[in-house]
């Protein structure tokens, strides 16, 4: 059925683009009261869209206005004007920001809620600025089914925009409860989780690019995550030889303590899925290679900009990359010999070799967490943007792929000190990591001794054995740099930021102030 040209005025926000995401984004807005304005580039795909979502499964107050005519679309909806873009990052976010701007006024607001390089969107904001025309780099995280029920959203941007678009932002996004942080869940469709019944997981985040900086560090800290999951699958899998079954049982033994998230549920569910064409289990049909989207890359590119160890992030990313070498990786198994593996006892054995793993998981992953907020924290020092850390870690705690009863730990760490340099600091964490080190050192060193790549779990090691480290070998280094490059050096017994220069010829002649 042809689309119908809309009532001017009629839609209180405006969404382009209606692929998953955007299509659940709008339902989830109209389930909320507001009525949507939508538009695709393909026609075909709004109507097929409306048609879908018929009129009776909006929510009270909420309805779906489409548009066939980009202008029309503009038209449609109340000034000042709130349009959401939900289309793939980069030139085709351009296209549709330039195709918007001589149809819009003074004061209207574009959302971009793709995936989108920070610094596109500092670009982006200017650009419309000069134009009169407010911007909003929103991180959106949850997938498809956060997108339609409620996702954690990270909008960064003019303070004027926030507040335009900030009762749309807290109705739609996840909401936790105030005491515990716990997701509330009962969301259906018409039937929404309400504001006044638990805090939003959004917040201003800051101004230009930090709320696309934000989701950037969070698709890092997801990469660290999924990694330390995997490597503690492998673990069971390959030195204690579980079924997948028993590891289903750990993972949902786990997610009822100190790991419960997002990530350990359905690693649960995974591994007691069977596959419907071969009724196997399911992940041992799946093809060990792995792809990504860039977020991670960007991440560890930005760590690097700055100067701050993110190791654990970084190795998530080089284990995706090595895991797609897989033709690769087969040949070199015929070739290159793994160490003699020892039979190892089960049973009492066994029940404590998972505890191991337990620990050597929330270990790693508090350094995979104090490296990313790290990162935020350099980040906010170096744009001036004031990054609350513990109200990122707030709006974290629902919605999004890294949900987790840990992120209320990372809330009440900031709520103790604003100010805190590092989560291991804070002394919740570095409890937790003293009283489990030990199970922590076990595993990666069984699983050095047994052939098992843990990338993740030993670069967490190696980043907590260097942070609490008075003295690391990088004496030698600046020395080896100073007697092939002259690069200077400083020393122990003068000020920090006085250099000096040796003179490698003759070493005998008096050290100067370089």
């Amino acid at each position: 059925m042809p689309l119908t040209i809309p009532n001017p005025n009629s839609a209180d926000v405006g969404l382009i683009g209606l692929a998953v995401m955007g299509a659940n984004f709008a339902l989830n807005m109209a389930d909320h009261g507001f009525k949507v304005a939508v538009y695709n580039r393909t026609t075909a795909v709004t109507e097929a869209f409306v048609a879908e979502n018929p009129a009776s499964v909006i929510g009270p107050g909420g309805a779906i206005v489409p548009a066939a005519d980009l202008k029309d679309f503009v038209k449609s909806i109340k000034r000042p004007r709130r349009i959401m873009i939900l289309v793939k990052a980069g030139p085709g976010t351009d296209a549709v920001i330039d195709g918007l701007v001589p149809l819009l006024e003074a004061g209207d607001c574009i959302i971009d809620g793709g995936n989108a390089e920070w610094n596109d969107t500092v670009r982006r904001e200017a650009a419309l600025k000069a134009k009169g025309l407010l911007f909003v780099g929103s991180g959106v995280s949850g997938g498809e089914e956060g997108a339609r029920f409620g996702p954690s959203l990270m909008p960064g941007g003019d303070l004027a925009a926030w507040e335009l678009i900030k009762p749309i932002w807290t109705a739609v996004a996840a909401k936790v409860d105030a005491k515990t942080g716990k997701p509330i869940m009962g969301h259906a469709r018409g039937k929404p989780v309400k504001a006044e019944t638990g805090i939003p997981c959004t917040t201003h985040i800051g101004p230009g690019g930090a709320g696309h900086y934000v989701k950037m560090v969070h698709n890092g800290i997801e990469y660290g995550d999924m990694q330390l999951i995997c490597e503690g699958y492998h673990f069971m899998r390959d030195v204690l030889e579980m079924s997948n079954s028993d590891m289903s049982r750990v993972f949902g033994d786990w997610n009822a303590g100190d790991l419960d998230s997002f990530l350990i549920e359905i690693t649960a569910d995974i591994l007691r899925q069977k596959d419907p064409i071969s009724g196997k289990d399911f992940v041992d049909v799946v093809l060990d290679a792995a792809g990504q989207k860039g977020t991670g890359k960007w991440t560890i590119n930005s760590a690097l900009d700055l100067g701050v160890p993110a190791p654990t992030m970084a190795e998530a990313v080089f284990a995706r990359a090595i895991s797609a070498m897989k033709d690769e990786r087969v040949t070199a198994s015929k070739v290159l010999l793994p160490p003699p593996r020892h039979h190892h006892d089960h049973g009492q054995t066994q029940r404590n070799w998972t505890e191991c793993v337990r620990d050597a998981l929330y270990c790693s992953k508090i350094c995979s967490y104090a490296q990313g907020f790290a990162l935020m924290a350099a980040a906010s020092k170096q744009n001036n943007w004031n990054l609350k850390l513990g109200e990122i870690a707030m709006i974290f705690r629902g919605g999004c792929i890294i949900r987790a009863r840990f992120l209320q730990k990372i809330f009440e760490a900031y709520q103790r000190n604003p100010n805190l340099s590092n989560l291991l600091l804070d002394p919740y964490f570095a409890g937790v990591i003293q009283q489990n080190q030990h199970n922590w050192r076990a595993v990666v060193a069984r699983a050095a001794v047994d052939g098992v790549p843990v990338p993740a779990f030993a670069s967490a090691l190696s980043y907590y054995d260097s942070y609490r480290s008075a003295r690391l070998p990088a004496n030698l280094l600046q020395s080896q740099r100073d007697y092939f490059g002259s690069h200077t050096y400083e020393r122990v017994d003068q000020p920090r930021g006085k250099f000096f220069h040796l003179d490698w010829l003759d070493p005998k002649r008096p050290q100067h102030n370089a």
